[in-house]
């Protein structure tokens, strides 16, 4: 990847994807080839999921870090996969916690096969990320990556012990959102710095652009639910109000509504009354929850740029601010 002359620009979304192109295909092979299995129902469900789209943004983020501080390659390539079947397992495995029929526009593994096929497919992808770790054989990659999927799990059990539960504040929500979201960003960005070869310090920096980036994706993901259209979405608007999960924008409401309307938000969230959603998105409005939500998303991905500020610009460190701003721009 070459210098741009601009040397604190950000590229758009477009330009990231055009710039990541190559390592990108290479990466979408080997993902291919290594779901494979003799067992039909797994490379049909696998297959499924990984063929559902995306912006693959998980794996970009490898190859992004690890060119923005150096040179990157197969070792890369290997894990950015290692990256995405983590996180398509915890995708199978939401849908099934969460009882979602819709992802991205198209009916979830669950809707159409069911729980049980959709939980064990999880479990071979995780057990196929471990195997592609394996091969790497090098320790500071599996330590990594085993600390990241174990606070993963807990960022699981963590979510479902605030389901229906109406007294979840914000440090409780971020406390979720770091381990169900921003750990995988983190490891991503560390480990493509890692397999450049850089200092510890470098590594780091990448480690805390990740982090950040992660509270902001996911906090703006969380606006949508309560804004976009359902339609660019690719999923149902009020999912998260009809599975009881408070997010920040109605977390913000219930801290600064009156105590009737305090009291009403209350009940909707343990009974998850997703017919409650003009009054949620009128309490939600004439609190600014969507505006501090926004403000606090904006805050993470300034973050996220600043860990950038230390690193030679080049373009992918162009690409990598891009990222940031993109976290709170999109529509879907």
């Amino acid at each position: 990847m070459t210098i741009t002359e601009d040397t604190r620009s950000a590229l758009g979304l477009a330009q990231i994807q055009t710039l990541a192109a190559p390592d990108m295909a290479a990466v979408d092979a080997l993902i291919r080839r290594r779901l494979s299995s003799d067992v039909v129902l797994i490379n049909q469900i696998a297959d499924h999921i990984i063929s559902a789209g995306g912006k693959r943004l998980r794996p970009m983020l490898v190859m992004l870090a690890g060119h923005a501080v150096g040179q990157a390659g197969p070792e890369h390539h290997q894990l950015a996969a290692i990256i995405e079947f983590i996180h398509t397992s915890t995708l199978l495995h939401d849908d099934v916690v969460d009882e979602s029929s819709l992802r991205r526009g198209r009916s979830t593994a669950n809707a159409l096969w069911g729980n049980a096929p959709s939980v064990l497919v999880g479990d071979f992808l995780y057990s196929r990320s471990f195997q592609l770790m394996v091969e790497l054989d090098r320790m500071p990659v599996m330590q990594i990556l085993a600390d990241t999927t174990n606070r993963i799990a807990e960022g699981e059990v963590l979510q479902l012990l605030h389901v229906h539960n109406p007294d979840t504040d914000e440090a409780a929500y971020l406390r979720v959102i770091e381990r169900k979201t921003a750990v995988l960003f983190a490891a991503g960005t560390r480990l493509g710095a890692l397999a450049s070869g850089v200092d510890e310090a470098t590594q780091q920096a990448m480690y805390d652009y990740g982090m950040h980036l992660g509270y902001a994706f996911q906090i703006a993901d969380d606006v949508l639910d309560y804004s976009a259209n359902a339609d660019e979405l690719g999923k149902n608007l009020g999912d998260d109000l009809a599975e009881g999960k408070a997010t920040l924008p109605l977390i913000h409401a219930m801290a600064h509504s009156d105590e009737t309307t305090r009291e009403r938000l209350r009940e909707i969230v343990q009974n998850g009354d997703a017919s409650a959603m003009p009054e949620v998105l009128a309490a939600i409005h004439a609190t600014g929850g969507l505006e501090y939500s926004r403000q606090r998303a904006e805050e993470y991905a300034a973050a996220a740029e600043r860990a950038l500020d230390g690193l030679a610009d080049n373009e992918a460190v162009a690409a990598l601010r891009g990222l940031a701003r993109y976290a709170v721009q999109r529509s879907h």
